[in-house]
């Protein structure tokens, strides 16, 4: 498992054998079953995470409708952190949680500064995650206030299409900001084309 973890780093850097023995070390396996929680509102995220396999969820309950809000979905090769709270090792304001049964590669915070500080270039490949990460977080702000629904919902198709096969529709609905009904009749309507 951790040399799923390894692969991943080295399509962004190149580390030694004895670099990605060492990477091994830092790093321990959590086993999620499905509705499992990994962080809860309120709680500090103590953990980096890697998916190894499954699927999870990040989302805040909407305290004017009571409903459960999806910010992002994550899958196999994906990371799921509140990084906020990970970086100040404070409260989270949001949830993550198991969608189906899930395994992880997890490191604590201090495990990950000294892993940094051993081996200073993962500072390179954590950079470029986050600025992916942020990317995307800006592509998601812009679409949703310049596409309508359906479009949002080609470009959710095109951009992420691993998770459209793999993601209950109603959280994908949820992601984009429609009703799961509406989301059903956009399927439909492409399905009849």
């Amino acid at each position: 498992m951790k040399e799923q973890l390894i692969k991943s780093i080295s399509k962004y850097i190149a580390l030694s054998a004895d670099e990605k023995s060492l990477v091994a070390t830092f790093w321990d396996e959590k086993t999620l079953e499905k509705g499992d929680y990994l962080l809860r509102n309120g709680e500090t995220c103590r953990t980096d995470n890697f998916i190894v396999n499954g699927a999870v969820k990040a989302f805040y309950i909407n305290p004017e409708t009571g409903r459960e809000e999806i910010l992002y979905l994550a899958i196999e090769n994906w990371w799921a952190t509140d990084i906020e709270s990970f970086q100040k090792q404070q409260p989270s304001i949001y949830n993550i949680q198991a969608i189906e049964n899930t395994v992880l590669l997890q490191i604590g915070y201090h495990s990950f500064q000294k892993m940094l500080g051993q081996i200073p270039k993962l500072e390179r490949f954590f950079r470029i995650i986050l600025e992916n990460y942020l990317g995307s977080l800006q592509k998601r702000i812009i679409l949703n206030k310049t596409l309508d629904a359906e479009q949002r919902y080609l470009d959710f198709l095109k951009t992420y299409p691993e998770i459209s096969k793999k993601v209950p529709n109603y959280l994908i609905a949820s992601y984009l900001g429609v009703s799961a009904e509406f989301l059903s009749r956009m399927r439909k309507k492409m399905n009849a084309s």
